[in-house]
């Protein structure tokens, strides 16, 4: 079976229901507040799991209780935890307001994820890989330590530079596949993203800058594949009622790993891909909300 291997960030998720979200200086009542496993590593490596990939987790947690519960849920989903370390500090947190309309804001405190770098990617072991998935809540030199050692091993990489704030852009050069929403694409690119057409613009813009293939996700628009070679694939999102959008991007991307590294053809991957992240935003939650891959199949076969 192919391996994953999702070098990143694991959170607790503190999530809690607002009509509105506040504007600055206001208080203002929460209706429910709830505890969720989340990070944007561990969700690509759950979603990648639940999708039917072998995965392995590297990455820090701090050695408290929120650290504990995160491998536990890890564990569950048959996740390799060996190159997990253990930081004497805390345990990332992620404060996450969900509004009536599913919208969500974040407030990342990154804890043990600040605290891994480049001598823990050192002691890592890339034999056995066949693909990895990076994001931007740990350092970036940790990350860049990744990409030199993915090179000299031949490993693809794909790439989400989220959160884009102090994203390392020169990194993009060491990128198989950059997989981004269209804020991030906005980033990248200078060009303001309003629908499928801008959306283009800045992909031939990223492409021009070296990167083999990229996907830009658009939400309740789907999504647009890209490549050096010319190929061009729109693929439309699912109609669902939005609960919590939380780990829709996530979903998306570690469902999408486990499907190319298959070997499965694109199209099919983004389908997949498509209906896991739908699937995900119809319930609360982060890693409560990723599908299983029977849940999956059975939403595609309806």
């Amino acid at each position: 079976m192919a391996r994953i291997l999702v070098v990143g960030s694991m959170n607790m998720d503190i999530v809690t229901k607002v009509e509105r979200h506040p504007i600055p200086g206001e208080t203002m009542q929460g209706n429910e507040t709830r505890f969720f496993i989340g990070g944007k590593g561990a969700n690509q490596a759950v979603a990648a799991a639940r999708s039917g990939a072998s995965v392995a987790m590297a990455g820090g947690l701090g050695a408290d209780s929120f650290g504990v519960d995160i491998r536990r849920g890890l564990a569950e989903d048959r996740i390799d935890l060996d190159y997990v370390a253990e930081k004497a500090c805390m345990t990332g947190v992620a404060l996450i307001t969900v509004d009536e309309a599913g919208e969500n804001n974040i407030i990342l405190s990154s804890g043990a994820n600040g605290r891994y770098g480049a001598d823990e990617v050192d002691q890592l072991d890339f034999s056995g890989f066949d693909l990895i998935l990076l994001q931007n809540e740990i350092s970036s030199e940790a990350n860049g330590r990744v990409l030199d050692k993915a090179a000299e091993k031949r490993i693809p990489v794909f790439m989400n530079p989220a959160p884009i704030a102090g994203f390392d852009q020169s990194q993009l050069s060491k990128v198989t596949f950059l997989i981004l929403n269209e804020v991030e694409a906005e980033a990248l690119s200078g060009i303001r993203i309003e629908g499928s057409g801008q959306a283009l613009e800045a992909g031939k813009k990223m492409l021009k800058d070296g990167i083999p293939q990229l996907i830009i996700t658009l939400g309740s628009k789907g999504s647009i594949y890209m490549d050096q070679s010319g190929s061009l694939i729109t693929f439309p999102a699912f109609s669902v009622d939005a609960v919590d959008t939380t780990a829709a991007g996530d979903t998306f991307i570690g469902a999408f790993a486990a499907k190319y590294v298959t070997g499965a053809e694109l199209r099919d991957c983004l389908r997949y891909a498509t209906a896991a992240s739908a699937l995900a935003v119809s319930k609360p939650g982060a890693q409560s909300s990723i599908p299983r891959d029977d849940q999956v199949q059975s939403f595609l076969t309806k």
